[in-house]
């Protein structure tokens, strides 16, 4: 069997359409929002059109896995519906790809297939209830048991829990004495056999088509399953983590996009005092910062299509991966608020899009490595860098920077100063997204020569200026305050009455 439609570009105008019916359909369109799971007729309909193949080599049964093809996938799901494009990013990326990279030819042929002809899904299983941004102390592990692995542990918040035809499985070995490696590493597990048994259903906030729970692992694995990395485990494990933030802006894209287009209906058609809400300068200026993320992520995703194929390891790209991620769910939170704001009482509503929005896109900026983690490791990245080369003013290390090179000059102002190596860790945190805002800058910079609209790149830059600017003045007033051990009756506003 091969893919249903001759072109990528047929699938996508399919793909397209065949979402608008299904997810603005009133019947589905409240069920999606307001009840757990999907209408099975609606994602028999969706799969029907094999949008998972676009992460499929052609010797597999795919459209190729080109990385912007992926990305205009994801887009497509995202304007949509958000959980959707994170249903098919969880797959593509935190499954497919890393099966395609690091699996035994004869392993990845037998999944790949069965993804590309019979609808297959995958997920992957890393976080454990102790152990979440600390993953390399994982405690679920393995031993060599007769012709396979036997792996034990407990995971949750695996998207598509109870659900996934195939999961990626990271554990660490046992050793003879009961201590565990350093290593992670990565077995394939086909949910037809026994032994990742749902111990709990969460109840999520948001993300209502997605299953989340806490599985329970006592299973045996061949050994053909065991992905091989080139180094290490770790080094397998950040590739595949960088791969799969460096393809965010996709899901982001179509939600962005989404937004701007409701919300500039919403101004133009609405009416107050008079006058269309658009004539409100404050109203202009939400608009504007909802667009100007909608052209940041523009940029990010033409930086990603050139920068992420498949065939390129990714391990190292720890600044350009840790800044997209972050980045881009910051600015679908903001967009969301300041739509839910400009829609009044009527987005306040689950089964709205802007309440919805809200909900749907928090948690983006904490799976797959939080926020402010990543802002203190873009930090820790380049202070690095500065201390190797001899640097100490940002400027002069940014007007050099491979990353921000195109926007030091409209920065040159403010980021002249040199940077203290022994920064807070707040102050880490802030400086990462100073850095993580410059570094878009430069990708809108970027997309502006290739032609992109214009008014759009202007206004941009000019939002993402200010921020910085904005930004750069918190770092200089924060103060290494601590927080009370407790709140006791000196804390009872009452009682000074």
């Amino acid at each position: 069997m091969s893919n249903r439609f001759h072109s990528f570009d047929e699938f996508i105008k399919h793909y397209r359409t065949t979402l608008r019916n299904l997810f603005r359909e009133p019947k589905n369109h409240q069920t999606v929002s307001l009840h757990r799971g999907v209408p099975p007729m609606l994602m028999r309909d969706v799969m029907q059109c094999q949008p998972l193949n676009v992460f499929i080599s052609a010797d597999h049964g795919g459209y190729g896995g080109d990385v912007s093809q992926c990305l205009s996938m994801l887009e497509a799901s995202s304007y949509e519906s958000l959980p959707l494009s994170l249903m098919m990013g969880i797959n593509g990326a935190l499954f497919i790809q890393p099966v395609t990279r690091y699996a035994e030819d004869s392993v990845a042929q037998e999944i790949l297939n069965r993804f590309a002809n019979e609808q297959a899904m995958g997920g992957l299983m890393i976080t454990e209830p102790g152990y979440g941004s600390d993953a390399l102390h994982m405690q679920t592990n393995y031993q060599l048991q007769g012709d396979g692995y036997q792996v034990i542990g407990t995971k949750h918040w695996a998207g598509l829990t109870g659900w996934a035809d195939y999961w990626l499985i990271t554990a660490r070995q046992k050793k003879k004495d009961g201590s565990l490696g350093r290593d992670i590493d990565f077995f394939v597990h086909d949910s037809r056999n026994p032994g990742v048994e749902v111990e709990e259903y969460f109840e999520n906030l948001g993300l209502y088509m997605l299953p989340y729970g806490r599985n329970r692992i006592n299973t045996h694995i061949p050994q053909s399953c065991r992905l091989q990395p080139e180094s290490t485990g770790i080094k397998l494990m950040l590739d595949m983590l960088h791969r799969s933030r460096l393809q965010f802006p996709g899901m982001a894209m179509g939600f962005l996009h989404r937004l701007a287009d409701d919300a500039l209906d919403h101004v133009k058609n609405r009416n107050v005092g008079g006058k269309s809400l658009l004539h409100y300068d404050q109203v202009k200026e939400r608009i504007v910062r909802i667009q100007s993320w909608f052209t940041s992520c523009a940029a990010m995703c033409r930086y990603t299509s050139e920068n992420a194929p498949i065939s390129r390891d990714l391990s190292m790209e720890d600044v350009p991966a840790n800044t997209i991620k972050s980045v881009v769910t910051d600015m679908m939170q903001d967009a969301a608020q300041s739509f839910l704001q400009l829609m009044g009482a009527k987005g306040y509503r689950l089964d709205h899009m802007a309440g919805r929005g809200i909900i749907d896109s928090r948690p983006f900026q904490i799976f797959e490595g939080s926020n402010d983690i990543l802002y203190q490791q873009i930090t820790e990245s380049v202070i690095k860098k500065m201390r190797k080369s001899g640097v100490t003013s940002l400027y002069s290390y940014m007007k050099d920077y491979e990353l921000t090179s195109n926007a030091s000059e409209y920065l040159r102002s403010v980021m002249n100063f040199s940077v203290d190596q022994a920064l807070s860790q707040r102050k880490q945190v802030i400086l990462g997204k100073i850095l993580g805002y410059a570094i878009t800058m430069n990708m809108v910079i970027q997309l502006g020569e290739r032609g992109f609209q214009k008014n759009l790149i202007e206004n941009a830059l000019d939002v993402l200026s200010a921020d910085i600017k904005k930004m750069l003045s918190a770092m200089t007033a924060a103060t290494g305050t601590e927080p009370a051990e407790s709140i006791g009756t000196d804390g009872e506003w009452f009682a000074f009455v």
